[in-house]
């Protein structure tokens, strides 16, 4: 049996976005689509699950759908779900939170402890609905962005649309000894020559997607700055995440600020 790609409900309007955007992602992936609401309490917890419900059937009626209640704290109960998913699906914010909060509390616990792929869907009608046709994945010097690299391969190959590869980097001042010629200095200060980094960050999912149309940015600056800036005109970001020792996730000032200020849906994959 296929493992489920699960979404996080709680009646509010974010969640229901989440719906909406997990239900066709599971209809994408062939894969069938578990709702799952957290809570103490109960009449409530059964009208969230039905207005789920519906949402999820009228956006995508061919979904194979099922849905619980567990009687538990909401990131606990996701964090135990995610141990057997496809991926978790989540709101950018829930009932509980406070105004003005950029990002729940519950999905911000949620992504720093999930075992699989975590998408907190974000941004304006037209990146959740996929009008850009382009998602964007950050690719790093190393291994920590290799997972995040082959899952943004396989999301754009389900939706047949462009790929877009971002590595950014600063050199300090100084360090070239002529334009464009790096200097030993330089290759000190960045291993790898940025164009390669992302040619081997490339090459094997390339190899299995031989029909990716894949574009490649090389930019010299602030990580964050790049990453936000080619996200403005995208349906998707895709960014990696280390594990740390023991359980969880080690997110860096990267990785918060893609989950925070994203302009669009977010998917937060961690390192195999």
């Amino acid at each position: 049996m296929a493992i489920p790609l699960v979404v996080g409900i709680d009646g509010s309007d974010a969640s229901l976005e989440a719906v909406d955007w997990a239900s066709e992602a599971a209809v994408r992936h062939g894969v069938p689509l578990r709702l799952v609401h957290a809570t103490a309490g109960g009449h409530e917890a059964s009208d969230a699950v039905d207005a789920a419900t519906k949402r999820a059937r009228d956006r995508s009626p061919g979904v194979r759908l099922s849905s619980d209640v567990l009687r538990k704290d909401a990131a606990s109960a996701l964090v135990d779900e995610g141990r057997n998913a496809f991926a978790l699906v989540l709101g950018s914010r829930g009932l509980g939170d406070l105004p003005g909060m950029l990002l729940g509390s519950v999905s911000l616990a949620v992504a720093a402890r999930a075992d699989c792929p975590v998408v907190v869907v974000r941004g304006a009608a037209e990146h959740q609905d996929a009008r850009f046709g382009s998602i964007v994945v950050g690719v790093e010097d190393g291994e920590g962005s290799a997972t995040a690299v082959q899952f943004a391969f396989r999301e754009a190959h389900v939706r047949h649309c462009r790929l877009v590869a971002v590595h950014a980097w600063s050199a300090p001042a100084g360090v070239f000894a002529a334009p464009q010629v790096p200097s030993s200095n330089a290759l000190d200060v960045h291993r790898r020559p940025p164009a390669q980094v992302l040619d081997d960050a490339l090459r094997g999912p390339a190899e299995h997607y031989p029909d990716a149309l894949v574009s490649r940015r090389l930019i010299e600056g602030s990580v964050r700055h790049a990453l936000l800036d080619t996200a403005s005109e995208a349906d998707l970001l895709v960014v990696g995440a280390r594990r740390r020792q023991g359980r969880g996730l080690q997110l860096g000032l990267i990785n918060h600020a893609a989950l925070h200020y994203s302009p669009c849906p977010i998917a937060l994959v961690p390192q195999r």
